[in-house]
């Protein structure tokens, strides 16, 4: 129980980061926090504790290779924001990381096969 409360601590920290940051001459910077490794540490020690450093080694690699989702997602925050509303921009870009997140996940389970 206490494992899951810092959890739920760190996202609020998180939060408040970027609420502060978002409100200072700075704000672009606010667009930085949610890559700070906060739930990839987590992830790497709960996998590294329960599996081997295979394991682990795999965890990384497809933590690389999702970064395209995201690549996707900004891409389209970019391309969009200055054309359709917010809440349009967000809808699609969401959609956006949504379908290149479910290709990658296919992809990923049919050239990885002993991984899934």
């Amino acid at each position: 129980m206490i494992a899951l409360f810092f959890k739920c601590l760190l996202g609020a920290l998180a939060v408040l980061v970027i609420a502060l940051l978002s409100k200072s001459k700075s704000f672009y910077i606010a667009g930085m926090v949610p890559l700070f490794p906060t739930f990839a540490l987590l992830a790497h020690y709960i996998v590294g504790s329960e599996r081997s450093m295979v394991a682990l080694k795999t965890t990384a690699l497809f933590g690389l290779w999702s970064l395209i989702p995201y690549a996707v997602y900004l891409f389209a925050v970019y391309l969009l924001c200055t054309r359709v509303g917010l809440v349009a921009t967000l809808g699609f870009a969401t959609l956006a990381w949504t379908v290149s997140a479910g290709m990658l996940l296919i992809a990923w389970s049919r050239l990885h096969p002993g991984a899934g």
